[in-house]
């Protein structure tokens, strides 16, 4: 599916989604930075290697994750719109 992943990763332009405009998103994302914050106050520099290669990774596996999920919600479209042009 390279055109899907060209497509996800911003090399083929579409119209721009902005998650700003979401109030719970903007109180998710505030949440997560203040609890955050909070806990590398508390780490020693070790625990806040370990925590920020933790978070690459999480931020790498939800990347793939969303892009698994786009490839998949995009067939599902296709498909939909093949068999209302069947009928």
């Amino acid at each position: 599916m390279k055109l899907l992943e060209e497509f996800w990763y911003g090399n083929i332009e579409l119209t721009e989604y902005d998650s700003s405009a979401c109030t719970e998103c903007k109180e998710a994302l505030h949440l997560i930075t203040k609890n955050e914050e909070k806990l590398m106050a508390t780490m020693t520099d070790e625990q806040k290697d370990l925590f920020s290669r933790y978070t690459d990774a999480v931020r790498e596996y939800q990347a793939m994750a969303e892009c698994l999920l786009f490839q998949h919600s995009f067939r599902l479209g296709v498909k939909m719109m093949l068999e209302v042009m069947e009928e």
